[in-house]
């Protein structure tokens, strides 16, 4: 029997089409636009030209511009023959002013803009990113990721009010903002005497990193007043700078995630808030009492929650067992608790968490 030869070309666009989508779409669409008429049409698919990350990641999520071999046949070519397709964006800095006037980009509603360093961010705040020919009022999700940002030059509040003002004025239907740090301990705001004209009624997620509780409390002081889902990282939850802030119920609140790698001892002062004071461990009748019921639209909880008490040999505390009955009617039963008792100390620690979702 004698050996068939099968050239790359020879196969049917099903399984071609099966091949390029394991491939990076980048490469794809270098490699294969114009060489014949069946590969620009395969290519030209919304699979490789809607959602496009003109940038290079690394292991060590360092992020790199394009070779300028390939950065210059996308914006001298490719991306004319496939604006009309492109849905979302991924840039970095340096090339990003590049791209974004290579073409029109009229269904264009998502951009990813990284690496950002602190000369691009303030051009956020000019008049140098207002030329550049996109419809901002058409952009509804945008991530800035501040790659480096010196401890000693943290923005101060009047930069943050700029830079802020000009997103939600130049991006007048935003919807999704992550405002994010490559670095944890960079590029998180300061909103120390914020004005009050910062806000949005179309946001509907936000993603950003703060300085300090106070600064969470300006987010949810009801500028934002569709705000969704907002995951909030912050450095340190004390009461410094903590004044009479609006405390608005949150009617259309459905995810919150609140983290801060130090621990606090601002339970009651600032978190109670939204759970209410308690005096032992929190338990399901807490969160059902203090925040599940106050939040309508809730569909998804998830929770760790790591609550300690100090007593002494007289105050009876629960068992894990009275903790976990408390959970009883929450959906599934999908919450784990347990309790660790330091007798000696005098000190106990109460553990919740809910299972991970299988379904994501």
């Amino acid at each position: 029997m004698k050996h068939s030869s099968v050239e790359f070309h020879d196969l049917p666009d099903e399984i071609l089409l099966i091949i390029l989508k394991k491939l990076n779409n980048i490469q794809v669409l270098y490699s294969l636009v114009r060489v014949n008429k069946r590969f620009n049409r395969l290519v030209h698919d919304s699979y490789f030209t809607s959602n496009l990350s003109l940038l290079r990641r690394f292991t060590d999520y360092s992020i790199v511009s394009l070779p300028d071999s390939i950065l210059d046949r996308f914006c001298l070519q490719i991306l004319k023959e496939i604006h009309q397709n492109i849905r979302w964006l991924n840039l970095e800095s340096l090339s990003m002013k590049h791209i974004l006037l290579a073409a029109n980009y009229p269904n264009l509603f998502g951009l990813g803009l990284y690496n950002i360093e602190a000369e691009t961010e303030l051009s956020l705040c000019t008049d140098e990113f207002q030329l550049i020919p996109i419809n901002k009022s058409q952009i509804s999700a945008l991530v800035i990721d501040v790659f480096k940002c010196e401890e000693t030059k943290r923005f101060n509040s009047n930069l943050i009010t700029r830079i802020f003002m000009n997103i939600f004025t130049m991006f007048s239907n935003l919807q999704y903002l992550n405002y994010c740090s490559s670095s944890i301990y960079n590029g998180r705001f300061l909103f120390i005497n914020l004005k009050p004209n910062i806000n949005s009624s179309t946001l509907v997620e936000l993603h950003i990193c703060l300085s300090w509780f106070c600064d969470c409390l300006y987010m949810l002081d009801g500028r934002f007043n569709n705000l969704q889902t907002f995951y909030v990282d912050i450095e340190c939850i004390s009461s410094v700078y903590m004044n009479n802030h609006k405390q608005k119920k949150l009617p259309y609140l459905k995810c919150f995630s609140l983290s801060c790698g130090m621990g606090t001892r601002f339970y009651d002062e600032l978190i109670l808030p939204l759970l209410q004071r308690i005096n032992t461990f929190i338990d399901g009748n807490e969160l059902n009492e203090n925040m599940i019921n106050h939040m309508l639209q809730l569909k998804r909880f998830e929770l760790y929650i790591c609550s300690g008490f100090h007593r002494d040999n007289h105050i009876y505390l629960p068992t894990k067992e009275d903790i976990q009955y408390t959970f009883k009617d929450f959906k599934d039963g999908q919450i784990i608790s347990y309790v660790d008792y330091f007798q000696k100390e005098l000190y106990h620690l109460c553990h919740i968490f809910s299972y991970p979702d299988q379904t994501k």
